[in-house]
Formats: C-alpha cells, structure tokens, sequence
C-alpha cells in the first residue's frame, strides 16, 4: 500500500471506510446537493468490479491509477502549457516535482497564476495532523514544497496544527495532540518559511478567530452530505461531523483578520495529496454560497513506504520509513536491509533483464530527492538496462538522504522555543 504525502499535507485525515472507491465521495454529496463541476459523478466509471483502487481521506490502496483519479474528481492535469506558463509568469524554474509528474493535477492553478500576473495578493494554506513526535521524510515533502511555492509567490503561508483532529481521531490525550503540535512545528519552520509570511496555528488555540467561518460552512453542509463524503456512521463522535469545516474555514482569507482583515477577495492556493480532494470539493461547492472565492489546488501523487506497495509508513514502525530523528547509519542499514528492490532474483538475470523501476523504491525515491535530472536519467537507464545492480541504485539513494536528513536536523536544532512562539503568534504579515 502506498501511502500519501504526508496525508496531503495532513497526516491521516478522516474517516472513510476502506470499501469507498475514488469517486465515492462525490456521488454521495450529490444525492444532498447539486454539486458544481468540482465533483462530477459517473457511477459506470465505479461499477467494474476490477477497479480495486480505493483513494479516500483515510484510505489509500490497490494500483493507483492517477488519470482515472483526475476523471473521478473532475480535476485537471497540470499540462505542458501551464507549466511553461508557471515559468513565464513566475519568472522562476518549475520545481522538479512539477516537472517530473508528481505533483500532477490541479485546481484553477490557472487562475492563481492570473492573479499573481494582476499583482494582486494571494496566499498559501497547508497543514499537519500532530499525531507523532517523530516526522518522517513523507512529511516533509509538502512542506518543501510549499517552501518552493512560498519562494516563488512571495506570499502569506497559513499552516493549519489540527490537534484538535488528532484528538477526536486517536487514542491521545487533549494535552498532548496540544505539545505534539508545538514539537512538530519546529520540523515545519526547519524547513525554512519566512518568519515575515508565515502563520502556524494551532486550531485548540486559534479556532475563536475563524469559527465564524466554521459555522456558516457547518450550516451550509448537511449530515448525509458529511456522511456521504467521508464515510462517516452513526457510530463515530460528532467532533469528528463537525471537524471538516475546522479544516475548511482557512481556505478563506477572513478566517485571519490579522492578516486580510475582513477581505474576502485574497485567493488561497492548497498544495495536497489527491486523497484530501474531498475536503475542498467540499469547500468549493459551498464558497459561491457563503460569498467567497473558492480555493485552488495542486494535488500530489503518493510517496510510497519503504518497503514497497505491501508496507505502510508508520511513526509507530521504525523501518517503515527514514525518519528525521534517523543517524547516517540508520539511513544505510534501512535503505539497505527494507527499501523494496525492482531489481532480479540473481545477477545475472538482472543483467539480462534490467531493474523494474516501476517498482523500485530506491529509483522511486531519487524521483523526489535528487534533483539533478541529468544524474536521475543516468541512473534510470543504467538500472532499468541491469548496468547497474541493486545495491548500487540503493548506495546512490543513500549519499542522497544521508546528507538530507543531516541537514533538517542541524536546522531543527536551531529553532528554538521562542522562534516557535513567534509563528505561532497571530500578527500581521507581509502580504507580497
């Protein structure tokens, strides 16, 4: 089994059953409510019983086929043309992730890059779910990539701390989703976000300023609609009901007065996983009714576990994943001992036939983390040709996140306390 990119930049959202297929969500939010174009419905796509991928808030399993995701939500493929149009607009290079597919489908993108254009002002919003003390290298890829997007736009970042989530979903105290939030933030500014730009909030803490927004969409959205997206029984806590709007309210700007005042007119730009589409179809169905724009998005494919389509990345595993916390000598014992090889049962088949890079998790990894394309390229086609063998491709995956991770912890360990207070402090921020 795969698992998201850092849960779309949230960590392990929702609740929807394992049985919800891809377009599930929108088909039964429609049954309460005519849904725009940013849930289209066709339950034929649904009904061969050989469709066995399931891609839900909660849930991420079977093969993953991401063009059928982009019909079944009604997003659009980040083509070509709008990637040259990012480069014109922008002034600066499309970031690997873009270029190589990864992030793949969006969400009036377009309309984000006419925006910045006009110079009008815009902000980002992502999040994470404090469950762990511990992030792993898929937490950290949305981040770095909102930090590219931040550098780009030079705009306001909004990252949401869902402790309040973490309670209602997990066996933890209240107390301690709250100390979770505030250990796992410095992880997040290690990554380097402008202190001037950017607000990190917990929502136990900050929910009194955008709960008016969480109410008018609680208002605006119906029980069957909730349990239709998200799979929810009548079973569940009814936090967890009311907890999607806590985590739609930042997709408009006046949930942050310290920031836009009472705007309204600030277009919000959401990098995520796919599978956290539901939360802001959700969002965008209802934003024409409330009066506001409705957010834009970028979505991610899934960054795959350690140990290959069969694993899952988990805190609670330790060889799941590299984690932050790891030392050089973690990294190469795991990448060694239960990175999942593409490549032959021996040498010489493998010499024959070639490394399976569709299965490769060290090659898929070096998709995300080396960035020179032209090294990527040579790699590829040495393994996937049986030049190169298997402990070789996973030697290269080491010298490329052994100094990664040395990296982010030299950063972590200069954020202290007081600098972690200070994003976390609702102020005003510069909005370009």
């Amino acid at each position: 089994m795969s698992v998201i990119v850092g849960r779309g930049t949230w960590v392990g959202r929702g609740a929807a059953p394992s049985h919800l297929h891809a377009s599930a969500p929108c088909c039964n939010m429609s049954s309460e409510h005519t849904l725009s174009s940013d849930a289209p419905c066709d339950p034929s796509d649904t009904a061969n019983g050989e469709d066995e991928m399931v891609v839900t808030p909660n849930t991420v399993s079977g093969k993953i086929d991401y063009d059928k995701l982009i019909r079944d939500f009604g997003s659009q493929k980040i083509s070509p043309e709008l990637i040259e149009r990012f480069e014109r607009v922008t002034g600066k290079p499309a970031h690997p992730w873009i270029k190589r597919g990864i992030f793949f489908s969006h969400r009036d993108l377009d309309m984000i890059l006419d925006a910045f254009a006009a110079k009008k002002p815009m902000y980002l919003y992502t999040g994470r779910g404090p469950s762990s003390e511990a992030l792993h290298l898929g937490h950290l890829v949305p981040f770095m990539f909102t930090k590219y997007l931040q550098d780009v736009f030079q705009c306001p970042l909004v990252v949401q701390m869902t402790d309040d989530e973490k309670f209602l979903w997990k066996d933890l105290a209240l107390d301690e989703c709250h100390r979770l939030a505030f250990e796992n933030a410095k992880d997040i500014i290690a990554c380097g976000f402008d202190i001037s730009r950017t607000l990190i909030f917990s929502d136990l803490d900050y929910i009194g300023h955008m709960y008016p927004n969480v109410v008018k969409i609680q208002k605006a959205v119906t029980y069957n609609q909730v349990k239709g997206i998200f799979g929810f029984d009548d079973s569940v806590n009814i936090g967890k009901h009311a907890f999607p709007a806590v985590q739609a309210a930042p997709s408009f700007p006046n949930s942050f007065p310290h920031v836009f005042g009472a705007r309204v007119d600030v277009p919000c730009l959401i990098p995520c996983a796919i599978d956290q589409d539901p939360y802001f179809r959700m969002t965008r169905d209802v934003a024409p009714r409330l009066g506001y724009l409705k957010p834009a998005l970028i979505h991610s494919k899934f960054f795959p576990a350690l140990q290959g389509s069969s694993g899952k990345m988990s805190a609670s595993d330790e060889n799941s994943a590299i984690f932050c916390t790891d030392t050089p000598a973690q990294i190469a014992t795991k990448v060694k001992t239960h990175a999942f090889s593409g490549g032959r049962q021996t040498v010489e088949e493998h010499r024959q036939m070639g490394g399976d890079l569709s299965t490769d998790i060290p090659y898929q990894w070096l998709t995300f983390f080396l960035f020179d394309d032209e090294r990527l390229q040579a790699i590829g086609e040495e393994y996937s040709s049986g030049r190169m063998l298997s402990g070789e491709i996973k030697a290269e995956l080491i010298k490329v996140l052994q100094p990664l991770v040395k990296q982010h912890q030299l950063a972590r360990s200069m954020v202290t306390d007081e600098i972690v207070k200070t994003f976390m402090t609702p102020r005003r921020l510069l909005l370009s």
